[in-house]
């Protein structure tokens, strides 16, 4: 499943692919103040986490499996 675009927010799918990041990129160069949803994640390619730690969106909702969360938020705030 692809990348769900609106103006305001970009929302993951299950699975996140590096074929995914360059769009995901471009669609948070373009929208700077956009928002991410991560709720539906199981899955977050290593490409897709450094568009997130180079872009620093605002991220509205985090995936469901706490590990997973965690890793994702420990990556983006440096363990704060």
């Amino acid at each position: 499943m692809p990348i769900e675009y609106s103006d305001t927010q970009a929302r993951l799918p299950e699975i996140l692919s590096v074929e995914e990041a360059e769009g995901l990129l471009e669609w948070l160069i373009q929208h700077p103040e956009g928002m991410v949803d991560l709720a539906d994640c199981t899955h977050l390619h290593a490409a897709n986490l450094q568009v997130l730690l180079a872009a620093h969106p605002k991220i509205n909702a985090w995936p469901a499996d706490p590990k997973l969360a965690a890793w994702i938020k420990d990556s983006l705030h440096g363990g704060e």
